[in-house]
């Protein structure tokens, strides 16, 4: 099993489905992963139901437990409208970065 270090850096991404559908995941690299949801890597995956996925936000340079946090917020705040408003207001991805430095 691959264990990610503290210190290597990571992107929290947002996709948005065909059947607008949100996903939010973290990784290292962002052009693969996207790549793996479109292809349906993993058959039985949630995101292999919402093809084609679209990049909507990708906030990189994040320390892994920082990544990990925000996508734990994220994912509990369980809002569409929240999500809408991180990428359409620059200044609230701001203020949960500095949220969970």
């Amino acid at each position: 099993m691959f264990v990610l270090e503290e210190y290597e850096l990571l992107c929290l991404y947002h996709l948005l489905g065909k059947t607008k559908k949100h996903y939010i995941g973290t990784t290292d690299i962002y052009s693969k992963r996207l790549e793996e949801h479109n292809n349906a890597v993993r058959e039985k995956s949630f995101t292999a139901r919402g093809i084609p996925w679209k990049g909507v936000l990708c906030l990189d340079g994040l320390h892994s437990s920082q990544a990990y946090a925000m996508e734990k917020h994220i994912k509990s705040m369980k809002s569409t409208t929240y999500i809408e408003n991180l990428i359409k207001y620059p200044e609230l991805k701001a203020r949960l970065i500095q949220r969970f430095k």
